[in-house]
């Protein structure tokens, strides 16, 4: 049985409450629960007392049990210092231009160069 620590998502339309939850990975995402360990509520500032509840010796126990906690679950961990930052592979292809479109962008500022040296030949001239 594989163990998660995860959100299960609670609350109205457009007003998402989440409660931190150690659950089966097979278990559907708002279905069936082992424990509940907290609560995370991203509509308040930060700083704001319940932003994120949680009940740190449960974690640690289910933590030490070898429960995995989700990416979004480690990352609010971390911030309380109960696990480490998760690694964000920042290596993507998705942050850069496609090869078409870094051609075009070069053609352009060609484009731009060679009018503004007509333009410097026709003031001069």
């Amino acid at each position: 049985m594989s163990l998660k620590i995860r959100l299960s998502r609670t609350g109205a339309k457009k007003q998402a409450y989440y409660k931190l939850v150690v659950a089966d990975s097979r278990s559907p995402r708002d279905g069936r629960f082992i424990e509940k360990l907290g609560t995370y509520n991203p509509r308040v500032a930060k700083d704001h007392k319940e932003h994120l509840v949680v009940k740190e010796d449960r974690i640690k126990h289910w933590l030490g049990v070898g429960a995995q906690a989700t990416d979004r679950v480690q990352r609010l961990l971390s911030k309380l210092g109960l696990a480490k930052e998760p690694k964000v592979n920042a290596q993507t292809k998705k942050d850069k231009p496609r090869a078409k479109t870094v051609e075009r962008m070069k053609a352009q500022e060609e484009a731009a160069k060679a009018a503004a040296e007509a333009a410097k030949e026709g003031a001069a001239g």
